[in-house]
């Protein structure tokens, strides 16, 4: 049978015709054909060229873990963004992927994690001072602003200053948004070419190398030690006994600050908007946080005992998964519940619509943590809110220490109101939210 007969299909001219729209926000298009379709169809984005959408959880799995040898990343991480963001651990592939995964894991072990977790109590702190009680604010900018510095203490201790920060921070945002518009926008590669507008972005991207490899000469010239990433990135050695050189080292410093604050701020605003529609869910964590701080002051008991919290973050990535599409490409011709495959299909799964997947989901559209009780591996089959299989997000753990510290530090110090009626969202690269207006209370 071939690939074409057997999977529903969105037409070129349906796509054409709804493109303004999708470029602003495709998830309702998306939505609408898997009401009509089913839980997988092609999009067809250019005459010779389709994209295969899916919400089928058991699909993913197969793709993402069980038959994960046959499938690689699309070209969207491995040459479109690695353009802007080099070839590190989460654009590369093949032996490459694999000899800087094994490398760069140790560093992200839960126990080094431990030595890192002061680090992020402190930038955590240092942000916060922004909220003014009583005031109506975008929490947006201050959760974007802690998880970049979050990252850049873990990375960097103090070796950046504040200029280099901020450079590095509108760099990685310029060229995101950069890279949006040419994904959702093929028609136009002609023009971004033509008008400067790729070319003025790679230059961004060549500056923030070169704040990285200044920084990385400083700390090497210093001598001295700070135990952070920066430093366990410098010792890590490959099995030859060699250690990673300085433009693979940039690559991925330049990857950790792309990825590694982005999900980040966007979970940790959702959450505390979702917080804010529910705060019996405050009062929860205020008991929680209050009762483990007075058994113990130390951070990584906090983070392995709040249980709640936890709960409270994992379902908020359920509703709004920071990095709501993964995308693969099939090596060889593959065959899944009836669907045909042939070498080099695109797949992009919609993380998005499996997480509110009405027949794998109690009540999917509603806020409810509880479900959460346990841990979340009953759900290992349909929840991804870091992927699935061997490329599931080194950075988990960091991660989720570094929200659960966010929110609990939060949630003890003010009681969280909402101002809007609703949730807005804005998908980038990432699932990013907009006007996330609250007012703080001072407990």
């Amino acid at each position: 049978m071939s690939q074409k007969s057997n999977i529903p299909e969105v037409s070129l001219l349906e796509f054409l015709k709804h493109s303004a729209r999708i470029l602003k926000n495709p998830l309702p298009f998306h939505h609408q054909h898997f009401q009509e379709k089913g839980d997988s169809f092609r999009l067809r984005i250019g005459m010779k060229k389709s994209v295969i959408f899916s919400r089928d959880a058991a699909f993913a799995e197969y793709v993402l873990q069980k038959n994960q040898k046959n499938y690689v990343k699309s070209e969207i991480q491995t040459k479109d963004l690695v353009k802007y963001v080099g070839t590190g651990l989460l654009t590369s592939e093949g032996e490459l992927w694999k000899k800087q995964r094994k490398l760069i894991q140790p560093a992200f072990h839960k126990k080094q994690l431990g030595n890192l977790l002061n680090s992020i109590q402190e930038a955590i702190d240092d942000e916060y001072k922004k909220i003014r009680p009583g005031k109506e604010i975008d929490v947006f900018p201050i959760f974007n602003d802690l998880a970049f510095q979050t990252v850049v203490k873990s990375l960097f201790s103090s070796a950046a200053n504040e200029n280099e920060i901020n450079r590095l921070q509108y760099i990685t945002e310029a060229t995101q948004k950069m890279l949006v518009k040419e994904l959702r926008q093929p028609y136009l590669g002609w023009w971004f070419n033509l008008s400067g507008k790729i070319n003025k972005h790679l230059d961004l991207t060549a500056e923030a190398g070169k704040i990285l490899r200044d920084i990385v000469a400083e700390r090497r010239a210093s001598g001295n030690r700070y135990d952070d990433l920066l430093d366990m990135l410098l010792d890590a050695k490959y099995e030859d006994g060699n250690f990673m050189d300085e433009a693979q080292l940039i690559d991925e410093i330049l990857i950790l600050f792309t990825a590694g604050h982005e999900t980040t701020s966007n979970s940790l605003t959702f959450t505390a908007q979702l917080l804010a529609f529910n705060p019996e869910w405050q009062d929860i964590i205020f008991r929680e946080i209050k009762l483990l701080r007075e058994e113990s002051d130390d951070l990584m008991h906090l983070v392995t005992k709040a249980t709640k919290t936890q709960q409270v973050i994992e379902e908020s990535m359920r509703l709004y998964p920071p990095a709501y599409f993964i995308d693969r490409v099939n090596v060889e011709v593959d065959e899944f519940n009836g669907m045909y495959f042939e070498p080099g299909s695109n797949l992009l799964f919609s993380l998005y619509e499996i997480h509110r997947h009405p027949e794998l989901w109690d009540s999917p559209e509603e806020f409810k943590p509880e479900r959460f009780d346990g841990g979340n591996r009953k759900y290992s089959s349909q929840y991804f809110p870091f992927g699935a299989g061997p490329r599931k997000c080194i950075g988990n753990n960091f991660a989720m220490f570094e929200m659960i510290i966010a929110v609990a530090q939060l949630v003890a110090n003010y009681k969280i109101i909402a101002v809007n009626s609703e949730i807005e969202i804005r998908p980038l690269i990432t699932l990013k939210p907009e006007n996330a207006i609250l007012k703080f209370k001072k407990r």
